[in-house]
C-alpha cells in the first residue's frame, strides 16, 4: 500500500474552523449556515449540502430544546478510517454538558423523539444520511454526536462510506479555535504509508493566521514523508517550517506489522497513551520545530494491543486534565473521544484560553 492520507488537502482550509456557541433557537440558523460553508469550501455537491444542513439542524435544535445549549464544531476533516478514499468530509460535532441520554440505542433508532430533558430526538435521522455517525453519552455527564458528510455516489462507484478498511486502525480529532475565530493555529492529519499509521498533531506559535501558517506547512509536509520514522519527519517539519514562525509537533507511528507505537515531539504536546488499563504519559522534547529544534529528539515506544488507545493534545487543553475512565471509549469513533476530551477540559463557566485540538488513534 503507498501512501495514503487522510484529508488535508484544501491549503489554509486545514484550520478554518466554524465554532458556534448555540443557547437559543436564533443559533440553530447559524449552525446550519456553518455547515453550508463549510460544504462549499470543501466543494461537496448539492445533495451532501443539504445532508450537512439537515444534520446540523438536528443537532442544533437538539442543543436547545433538550441539552439546555451547547456548542457546534465544524471542521474539514476526513472519515474515520485511514483506507478510505481521499474523499472530501465536513464533520459536525455537537458538544455538551446537559443531562445526557438514558438509552443511547433507542435513540439512535430511526423516528425515535423524547419528551423528556435528554439529547436524543432526531439522531436516528442524523445516522442514516450521515457517511458517519456517533454519539457517546453519560446521564449526567453531557452528550458529544459526531457526524461526517461525504460526496454523494459517485457514476458507478461505491459511496465512500463504503471503502472500508482491512484492519482495525481508526484515527480521528477535532480543532477548535480561540474566542470563536476563524483559523486555528491548531491541526492535525494522519497519513498511511504501507503498514505505518502516522498520526501528528501540530500547534503553531500564537494564535490566528500566521500560527495556522505553520500548522498548515507541517500538514502538507507530512504528506511527503510519512514513509520516515518519528524522529526524522520531525527533522524534515523542522526545514519546512523555517519560514514560518514555528510550531509544537507531536508525531506517534503505529507500526500494525509489529503491533509497536512509537511517539516523538517537540515543543508543548501532549500525549496520553492507555495500555493494559492504564494511562501512560508520553514526554515531548523541549525546543520549536522550525526555530529552536533540539540537538536529539527522544522516542518513546510501547506495545500496541486491542485495548489501546492514543490521544495527542495541544497546550490549549490545561495539563491536568483527565484522561476519560470508561473502558469501552476506544469503540467510539475517535472523533467522539476527541470530542469528549476537548469538552471535559473546559466549561461555560471555565473556557479553554487558546486554540486546542485533540487527536486520537484507536484500534
Amino acid at each position: 500500500m503507498g501512501l495514503r492520507p487522510a484529508r488535508a488537502p484544501y491549503g489554509c482550509a486545514v484550520s478554518r474552523v466554524w465554532d458556534i456557541p448555540v443557547q437559543d433557537s436564533t443559533r440553530v440558523r447559524d449552525v446550519r449556515v456553518a455547515a453550508e460553508a463549510a460544504c462549499a469550501r470543501a466543494g461537496l455537491d448539492a445533495h451532501a449540502t443539504a445532508v450537512a444542513a439537515l444534520v446540523a439542524t438536528e443537532l442544533g435544535t437538539n442543543l436547545v430544546k433538550h441539552a439546555g445549549g451547547g456548542r457546534v464544531l465544524v471542521n474539514l476533516a476526513a472519515l474515520s478510517d485511514t483506507f478510505a478514499e481521499d474523499v472530501p468530509c465536513v464533520q459536525i460535532t455537537s458538544l455538551d454538558h446537559g443531562p445526557g441520554i438514558d438509552n443511547v440505542p433507542a435513540a439512535m433508532r430511526d423516528g425515535h423523539t423524547t419528551a423528556s430533558s435528554s439529547l436524543g430526538a432526531g439522531l436516528g435521522t442524523c445516522r442514516r444520511i450521515s457517511s458517519e455517525f456517533d454519539v457517546h453519552s453519560r446521564p449526567g455527564q453531557g452528550t458529544v454526536a459526531v457526524a461526517r458528510i461525504t460526496p454523494a455516489r459517485a457514476p458507478g462507484g461505491p459511496r465512500p462510506r463504503e471503502v472500508r478498511s482491512r484492519t482495525g486502525t481508526r484515527a480521528g480529532g477535532i480543532t477548535s479555535s480561540l474566542a470563536h475565530a476563524e483559523h486555528s493555529g491548531d491541526a492535525f492529519t494522519w497519513v498511511r504509508s504501507g503498514p505505518r499509521v502516522t498520526l501528528m498533531l501540530v500547534d503553531g506559535l500564537g494564535h490566528g493566521d500566521k500560527a495556522a501558517d505553520a500548522s498548515t506547512a507541517a500538514v502538507e509536509e507530512l504528506r511527503r514523508c510519512a514513509e520516515l520514522p518519528p524522529a526524522e519527519i520531525l527533522r524534515r517539519l523542522h526545514t519546512a517550517l523555517r519560514a514560518t514562525r514555528g510550531a509544537a509537533v507531536g508525531v506517534a507511528q503505529l507500526d500494525e506489522g509489529t503491533e509497536k507505537v512509537s511517539f516523538a515531539g517537540v515543543g508543548n504536546i501532549g500525549a496520553r497513551l492507555r495500555t493494559g488499563g492504564a494511562w501512560h504519559p508520553l514526554i515531548s522534547h523541549p525546543g520549536i520545530v522550525g526555530a529552536h529544534f533540539p540537538a536529539s529528539v527522544p522516542l518513546r515506544e510501547n506495545t500496541w494491543t486491542p485495548d489501546s488507545l492514543l490521544v495527542l493534545h495541544s497546550d490549549g487543553l490545561p495539563s491536568r486534565w483527565v484522561p476519560p475512565g470508561d473502558p469501552l471509549f476506544g469503540a467510539h469513533d475517535p472523533a467522539v473521544v476527541a470530542a469528549v476530551v476537548l469538552r471535559d477540559a473546559g466549561s461555560a463557566a471555565r473556557p479553554l484560553r487558546d486554540d486546542a485540538c485533540v487527536a486520537v488513534l484507536a484500534h
